[in-house]
């Protein structure tokens, strides 16, 4: 759980941390966005190669290196006297931290039995879940307080903590034959090449305006083309890099692309919500960051509580109703207006923050129940990979959808202003008369009251965009409804014995 919390942690510990980074380094912000980028893209391509690399260097063999490269690299990321260099270590922590989440969740699937794993899902999960939210936080907090650095030092002592309970309490099971089986260097090819393209298309995509650049479009003919070459070559493969054959099972399949759709909401809310509290509520990183805290907290109580009731109620119905209550959040946070206060988006994360417990847990618990043990890795590594993506997609497409739904209901209210009717010509002669009060002179008067009538249009745009877009997500994951009955209820879902 240790490493899984620290891993996920990074993904979104940085962020906030970007412009003082620039600034240190003497960087643009352009450029230090690659420091997000390169650890996203090195760390997409190893997570679905964690299973075959466990079954040739040994389970414990690879966590452990994984971990201590992990914490090596958090180190070097904090000393990092160039943004070059930065980048080189960024790489490197993605490279060692792409194992630590499918490689921590087979060992706790399978460390306990199949009626307790509810409740231990329920403990690995708090790393996934709250991670992400406690990210922006504890980024903000660490660079305002002492400096960016420490946002990578922080790793330091969470790494020795998992590298000695590693050393300690993991072990290979039988079944793993280390050093078994050829290398399939063409099915490892591709992977680099398909993933890797794919992850920095959905990073650099609304940047460079998507497909309207050369650069976009290039990395989506080399994703697509890399990645149905892979898909094709592993099929095929006697012994494949990434074993897709796991997509035969029906409940897998289908939980599976839920939690690619969990990602995309999950990931993109988690990105709109304090961007709408900043650039429309004026407030600050860090003040967003604790806004968003009763989401992380309601998850960090709950999930424990949804591990205990796995044992006595229907996995599927706990997840039917964590995909009710997540749409229901975000049919809340649709509704909002520019005059929102604290405590009308406040609900609508502690309802989204208890129904990722809903989600999560039995999701992770009933797909990977059908799985066989010895192919675990390879289905956890195919599983968080597919969530990581998930939100990829649903980071780029939110905000992407952000900024054309804005440009539309700009034109739209823009073109219903009539500067000369009498409620536009009041409301403009209201604002000059307050500048010219405050010594502005009349004819400057005019020309700032109407820049200043239409920054409330674009406003009320970005309000109405935001609204959209919550929208689309509470539709879209509301129909995930129809995957349930798709998912076999698990062999051993009952009551543990002895259980009152």
């Amino acid at each position: 759980m240790a490493s899984t919390f620290m891993e996920v942690l990074d993904t979104t510990v940085v962020n906030v941390s970007l412009p003082h980074i620039a600034g240190t380094l003497s960087s643009s912000n352009e450029e230090a966005t690659w420091v997000l980028t390169s650890y996203l893209v090195a760390n997409a391509i190893v997570l679905p190669m964690t299973g075959w690399l466990a079954n040739f260097f040994g389970r414990k063999r690879l966590l452990m290196g994984s971990v201590i490269g992990f914490t090596a690299s958090s180190f070097l990321c904090g000393l990092a006297p160039s943004l070059p260099l930065l980048i080189l270590f960024r790489v490197v922590q993605g490279i060692t931290g792409g194992g630590l989440q499918p490689l921590s969740q087979a060992i706790m699937l399978e460390a306990f039995p199949p009626r307790k794993r509810g409740m231990a899902m329920a403990f690995w999960g708090l790393g996934i879940v709250v991670a992400p939210m406690l990210g922006p936080v504890l980024g903000g907090w660490l660079t305002d307080n002492y400096s960016w650095r420490w946002v990578f030092y922080i790793n330091i002592p969470i790494g020795l903590f998992a590298i000695t309970m590693t050393q300690l309490y993991v072990f290979d099971p039988h079944y793993i034959k280390r050093g078994s089986g050829r290398v399939d260097y063409w099915g490892m090819g591709l992977l680099v090449l398909g993933i890797g393209a794919l992850q920095i298309m959905l990073d650099k995509g609304q940047q460079e305006d998507w497909f309207e650049s050369r650069f976009i479009v290039t990395l989506a003919v080399l994703a697509g083309v890399g990645l149905a070459a892979l898909i094709a070559r592993e099929l095929r493969a006697e012994h494949p890099i990434v074993d897709l054959s796991v997509f035969r099972n029906r409940t897998f399949a289908a939980g599976v692309f839920l939690i690619t759709v969990l990602g995309f909401v999950l990931y993109g809310s988690t990105v709109l919500l304090p961007l709408f509290m900043q650039t429309l509520l004026g407030y600050s990183a860090f003040e967003a960051g604790l806004a968003t805290l009763p989401r992380g907290a309601t998850s960090f109580v709950m999930m424990p509580l949804i591990g205990l009731m796995m044992t006595k109620v229907e996995p599927r119905k706990l997840l039917a109703a964590g995909v009710v209550f997540v749409s229901s959040s975000l049919i809340l946070l649709s509704r909002m207006s520019l005059d929102v206060g604290y405590w009308n988006f406040f609900w609508a994360l502690v309802i989204q923050g208890g129904a990722m417990g809903l989600l999560f847990i039995p999701l992770t618990t009933i797909t990977n129940d059908p799985i066989p043990k010895e192919r675990m890795g390879n289905a956890t590594s195919i599983f968080n990979l597919l969530r990581n993506i998930g939100g990829s997609v649903g980071i780029a497409t939110s905000t992407t959808l952000l900024a054309r739904r804005a440009q539309i209901h700009t034109n739209f209210l823009g073109g219903h202003v009539d500067v000369y009717g009498l409620a536009s010509r009041a409301e403009l002669q209201g604002i000059a008369g307050a500048l010219v009060q405050r010594g502005v002179d009349p004819a400057t008067a005019e020309k700032q009251a109407a820049a200043a009538l239409f920054g409330r249009v674009q406003q009320q745009a970005a309000m109405m965009s935001y609204n959209d877009v919550f929208f689309l997500m509470a539709v879209m994951f509301a129909s995930m409804l129809l995957l349930i009955p798709l998912m076999r209820k698990p062999q051993h879902h009952g009551p543990v014995p002895g259980a009152h």
